[in-house]
């Protein structure tokens, strides 16, 4: 019907059924969001995703049978402009990082309010990327030098532009973001990306990302808890 808007779809990755119910509910209860599809395993996700080309994936970050930040980069590769929100219990640098380089739009806790979760699926549906701002500007100190880690060497062999283009992987751009805001072609920096990950010794974003989360983890800070339980609405 002319004038009336299409939702945003949806489609569900976790292998607690728990969570994708109670999700789901939510979800399917709002008038500009559809749940059009769903799966508890990781092998599955990115052929069913394909087929139901969503808007936007909620992917549980680790699975039985695989991880959801490799389900993530699979998926991105094949359709950069898929927008993809990571839900996890944990609290986790090196899941946060991982999921930024595989190219995922935000991550969120499980035990997320539920309009909280909603307004994420809304802002990365737009485009837009969640990020903690207090592991953000973390990130950035590090990525900047401002830190007394040894692996700062490594950084030091980056020139500013190629700096910036890391930052802004950190910040959760996709490729085409980052060509956008740095007003250069998406193919120059999938070159820059290449020639940064040689710089640093890695042949894979996984290696990088394993990297920047070394790197932005917490030294002083002891393992997170149990987390408290989904407080859906």
């Amino acid at each position: 019907m002319e004038g009336v808007k299409k939702p945003i779809t949806v489609f569900l990755v976790d292998d607690h059924e728990i969570v994708r119910e109670g999700v789901r509910s939510m979800l399917n209860a709002q008038e500009d969001i559809e749940v059009i599809g769903e799966t508890s395993s990781a092998e599955d996700a990115p052929r069913r995703i394909r087929q139901s080309k969503p808007d936007v994936v909620i992917l549980d970050v680790r699975m039985p049978d695989g991880s959801g930040v490799d389900v993530c980069r699979d998926i991105k590769s094949e359709n950069p402009d898929l927008a993809v929100l990571m839900l996890t219990s944990f609290a986790d640098d090196e899941a946060l990082f991982n999921s930024i380089m595989a190219g995922a739009s935000g991550f969120v806790l499980k035990q997320v309010r539920g309009n909280d979760l909603l307004n994420s699926i809304r802002t990365v549906a737009q485009g837009g990327s969640l990020l903690d701002q207090g592991v953000h500007d973390r990130v950035l100190r590090r990525l900047r030098g401002e830190s007394n880690d040894p692996g700062e060497a490594l950084l030091s062999s980056l020139t500013d532009r190629e700096r910036r283009i890391v930052e802004l992987i950190a910040e959760g751009k996709t490729n085409r973001q980052i060509a956008d805001e740095i007003h250069l072609a998406e193919k120059t920096v999938k070159n820059y990306v290449s020639n940064i990950l040689s710089k640093l010794g890695m042949a894979r974003r996984s290696e990088a990302a394993a990297f920047a989360a070394r790197l932005t983890s917490p030294k002083d800070e002891g393992p997170v808890g149990d987390p408290a339980p989904p407080n859906w609405p």
